[in-house]
């Protein structure tokens, strides 16, 4: 039995003392002794080598009184399995030399056997649960089939992902073949997740809300939602899609435990557009962490108290920036397991 459920109670919707929290990237470059790794080993390699994944993914629970840890990894392992060979190159972020942009090469992808492939995850996730000792749940993840997409196409990085884009409105039975070899295998990869341990799974779409909200249907969503279908009646789901307020009606009719939103919503048009009803996670602006810890404090109790203790997950609206001072981060978390009903 983990030993703190509080996060589970919450996607279960239950009645609770205080809202979980968690931060999206918790285990990451804000951290000096995460620094310290960086410094030794590359990225993938940390991906891919478990003890390492696993060390890093407890970094921030040793630290600070989470409620939560979610496992070290990038959703780009997932393309790297299917034979798509990205490299994380400096000062650019992730890098495809030879970018997807032809029907011939989405063809010529592979769904692969992800115990072959992902397995350093898999056995990261054993590691991982034996450190954790039942004090926290965890959480697996992967991206979004069209956030996949767009990395894969775009072959690095980009503001607008205008050549993903014109790639699905150009040619898109080739995009629809991609997304759909990404879905399949990103529902064997999280089943197996789930198999090996964790409590949980999100679904990052970090680039839904570069679609208009029709185009988001037909290029995210639909796909999104196979992967909730599959994982619903395994393990919890969440989704985050940041910039996709637009779409919170429609996934709120899924079979989803929680969605998250980004601070470009308030919490009452969030709960309002999922009919008051649904756990949400989120939504303080990463940015506001450069904020001093009084006034973090203090924003954070408002952002409790305008969603409501119940059927919420405190949690930034993305992930934290890597130059947030370590004592505004424990001030974010601090103000949220302190805090008190009025």
């Amino acid at each position: 039995m983990i030993k703190n459920d509080l996060y589970l109670r919450a996607l279960k919707g239950e009645t609770v003392e205080r809202p979980p929290v968690w931060m999206m990237r918790q285990a990451g470059r804000y951290l000096p002794e995460f620094i310290a790794l960086r410094d030794q080993y590359d990225f993938f390699t940390r991906c891919q080598t478990p003890e390492l994944a696993a060390e890093i993914t407890v970094q921030p629970i040793r630290r600070f009184p989470l409620d939560a840890a979610i496992l070290f990894s990038d959703i780009l392992v997932v393309p790297q399995a299917m034979g798509i060979d990205f490299k994380m190159k400096e000062s650019v972020g992730p890098w495809l030399d030879t970018p997807i942009r032809t029907m011939e090469q989405v063809q010529a992808i592979e769904i692969p056997d992800v115990n072959d492939s992902l397995g350093y995850v898999f056995d990261a996730i054993e590691i991982t649960l034996q450190k954790l000792d039942n004090e926290v749940p965890l959480i697996g993840f992967a991206g979004s089939p069209w956030t996949i997409l767009c990395y894969c196409v775009e072959g690095k990085g980009s503001k607008a992902f205008d050549i993903a884009k014109s790639f699905c409105f150009q040619h898109s039975e080739a995009a629809h073949l991609l997304l759909q070899k990404i879905t399949d295998t990103t529902i064997a990869y999280l089943k197996r997740k789930v198999e090996k341990g964790v409590s949980a799974v999100q679904v990052f779409d970090s680039w839904g809300g570069m679609l208009s909200p029709e185009d988001y249907q037909e290029f995210s969503w639909k796909y999104i939602q196979q992967i909730v279908d599959a994982l619903a009646p395994l393990s919890h789901v969440v989704v985050f899609g940041k910039g996709c307020w637009f779409a919170l009606e429609e996934m709120a009719k899924s079979k989803v435990s929680a969605l998250g939103v980004d601070w470009t919503i308030t919490p009452e048009m969030a709960r309002k557009l999922t009919q008051n009803n649904m756990t949400l996670q989120g939504n303080f602006d990463p940015a506001r962490l450069h904020s001093n810890p009084a006034t973090i404090k203090k924003m954070v109790n408002e952002m409790i108290h305008r969603f409501g203790k119940d059927r919420y997950i405190a949690n930034l609206g993305h992930g934290i920036l890597p130059n947030i001072p370590l004592e505004n981060a424990e001030a974010f978390i601090r103000a949220v397991v302190d805090w008190k009903e009025n």
